[in-house]
């Protein structure tokens, strides 16, 4: 069974560091890329960013260029997202989500990717 499953949400006060994790389970990592989403409550799920199959192209939103890094390991199949300078408006709940490709691109609008995982939590906040 397909699963992807997010960890290394919490809080953290404006300025601080967090690292995401998206852990895949059940497929093969290497055939597809992987984006990360947020969403707050009363908004529309934003896109942060997307890694290629192959790790070798990356797309960040403006908002979070030069603060966060993306990248994968999958000889471990997990991706991970790296938070700096987290900035309250940052908060959200922040999904991994995958997209069987043969592209050596990403993207980070939401509808082509198929599978999702449940979220974790990351809250910025003094």
């Amino acid at each position: 069974q397909l699963q992807l499953v997010e960890s290394g949400g919490g809080l953290v006060q404006p300025g601080g560091s967090l690292r995401l994790s998206c852990a895949a389970s059940g497929f093969i990592l290497d055939y597809y890329a992987i984006g990360w989403f947020r969403q707050v409550p009363g908004k529309e799920r934003e896109g942060v960013s997307c890694i290629s199959r192959r790790g070798d192209s990356t797309n960040y939103a403006d908002s979070v260029k030069s603060r966060f890094t993306i990248s994968r390991d999958n000889a471990k199949s997990t991706v991970y997202l790296q938070m700096n300078s987290l900035k309250p408006e940052d908060s959200g709940i922040y999904y991994c989500a995958a997209q069987r490709t043969i592209q050596r691109m990403c993207v980070t609008t939401s509808q082509p990717y198929h599978y999702w995982g449940q979220g974790t939590q990351v809250t910025v906040s003094s």
